[in-house]
């Protein structure tokens, strides 16, 4: 059994592996940290800490470091996360607030991310399949050409343009525009499309062909948000870590691109009471990221499906930091996006 002692011995292990890169004594450990105690009282707490495989000399005679087992024991005994300062919550909040729409907001937030925690930031791009249409617009450009706009109860907004075989007047338009919102209006954007594809059948011809390229817009649509990707900033700092890893770090790199891998990862982190996920290394070997760690949150708004944002990097990384980070920017995102 590991003491109190022992348990902060090991955070001055992983806090001060962390920031130096350097092995970890005894003696600093006394020198850096008010223990109280003589250099071979805490040697003796490091010697019960290497037997239970919480940390281990890299070299004969040497300090030790964290294993991954350290580093789980150390985040899971984190009972507060640093909070960020008062200059990190305004810079969030203004990067993150002159974005004109989603996709510039989802490539501020991963580089806002990667340059608050130094690591490789990720973020899952909402999936819009569960939200609803809220409304049905239909804009003539042209005799055979209509701009179809969808909007949802998400606050999405959808525009495709339909080519019609035959010319459409303003009043057929009009009577289209009401139908649509009567039976669309409520329903998601696959249902809606199924709906408008059972319209056609005993419609006004002049409404079938515009019933049906509407219908095909629809589905697209559908089809179009369902589908699940990632946006990632900030591999630099990935390569900057390369002494980290014991491997080649194209074999981290080539993980992460597979992006169908780290959205199944992310699905299967489990948060902690800060509604916080992390991931530590052998913990990752399943996904071909046995030298990484991976730390994560959720982010939600009403009308899509949950997603995920988060940073991966070395087992050496400064979790709290991270944890905190992005937890401070899920929140703003969830409340950004909501708002809109």
């Amino acid at each position: 059994m590991v003491s109190e002692r022992g348990l902060a011995v090991l955070r001055a292990i992983v806090q001060d592996y962390v920031a130096s890169r350097e092995p970890v004594g005894s003696k600093a450990i006394v020198e850096r940290h008010a223990f109280g105690v003589s250099a071979a009282t805490i040697r003796n707490d490091m010697a019960i800490l290497e037997e239970e495989e919480l940390i281990a000399a890299p070299h004969t005679s040497s300090g030790r470091i964290p294993t991954d087992k350290g580093y789980r024991v150390f985040v899971d005994q984190l009972s507060e996360l640093r909070p960020m300062s008062q200059a990190q919550r305004h810079a969030i909040e203004t990067f993150l607030g002159e974005a004109g729409d989603l996709d510039e907001l989802l490539s501020r937030t991963v580089r806002l991310i990667a340059q608050l925690t130094n690591q490789l930031a990720v973020v899952q791009v909402p999936s819009f399949h569960s939200a609803r249409v809220r409304h049905v617009e239909l804009v003539q450009l042209a005799p055979t050409r209509v701009l179809c706009i969808l909007i949802t109860d998400a606050g999405q907004v959808e525009q495709r343009l339909a080519e019609l075989a035959d010319d459409v007047d303003e009043a057929t338009l009009g009577d289209l525009r009401v139908r649509l919102n009567r039976v669309a209006a409520g329903l998601t954007m696959s249902d809606a499309a199924a709906v408008l594809s059972g319209e056609i059948e005993g419609a006004d011809p002049r409404h079938a062909a515009v019933l049906h390229t509407l219908a095909l817009t629809l589905a697209e649509q559908a089809r179009a948000q369902r589908g699940e990707r990632l946006v990632v900033a900030g591999a630099a700092n990935l390569v900057r870590t390369e002494q980290d890893f014991s491997g080649s770090i194209l074999d981290v790199i080539e993980a992460i691109e597979e992006q169908v891998v780290l959205l199944r990862l992310f699905g299967e982190m489990a948060a902690d009471p800060h509604g916080i996920a992390v991931r530590i290394g052998r913990e990752n070997a399943p996904f071909g990221l046995p030298e990484a760690s991976v730390v994560s949150t959720s982010f939600a708004v009403p009308g899509r499906d949950i997603s995920r944002l988060g940073v991966v990097g070395p087992t050496r990384m400064d979790y709290s930091a991270s944890m905190a980070a992005v937890r401070a920017v899920a929140r703003y995102l969830s409340r950004a996006l909501g708002e809109h």
